[in-house]
């Protein structure tokens, strides 16, 4: 495998990692702050702060795991 498929393999894990943290927290963020604070772009950025921060290490440990089981060779 070439380094431009390991890194479209990697973004591709992000964005589902991103997407799917999304679908499962987006109804309790905006039930835990609120409907008015939810509007408000800084609760909205400490959010997806947080969101990024989680898939891009989940992203990595995944990454990690799939070159320990040999599945990617890099």
């Amino acid at each position: 495998m070439g380094k431009a498929s390991i890194i479209l393999i990697a973004i591709v894990l992000f964005v589902i990692i991103t997407f799917l943290y999304w679908k499962i927290t987006r109804g309790f963020g905006e039930k835990e702050y609120g409907k008015k604070m939810w509007e408000n772009w800084g609760t909205r950025t400490f959010y997806w702060t947080g969101a990024l921060f989680i898939s891009g290490g989940i992203t990595v440990l995944l990454i990690y795991l799939l070159k320990w089981g040999n599945v990617l060779a890099f």
